[in-house]
């Protein structure tokens, strides 16, 4: 099994793609937790809503970070 062996390189396009794929999401919800933070410091009255907003786009961002381990696993498996 030689360095190009299409095996390799699809377990390690799936490593490289998962650890890029939980590192985009967790940026993604530290952003989103600290605008919501920010909001609801600025604006305590709308406390309800920024953190509802902030639950549905928490829930859409690891969602999309999900599809994209399981693509992941999908080519390392294939």
């Amino acid at each position: 099994m030689g360095a190009m062996d299409p095996k390799v390189m699809a377990y390690f396009a799936a490593g490289i793609g998962a650890g890029l794929t939980i590192i985009g999401g967790a940026a993604g919800i530290g952003r989103l937790a600290a605008a919501a933070m920010e909001g609801i410091a600025r604006q305590p009255n709308a406390a309800g809503d920024i953190r509802g907003a902030m639950i549905v786009a928490a829930g859409l961002i690891e969602g999309v970070t999900f599809f994209s381990l399981i693509v992941a696993i999908v080519l390392a498996i294939k």
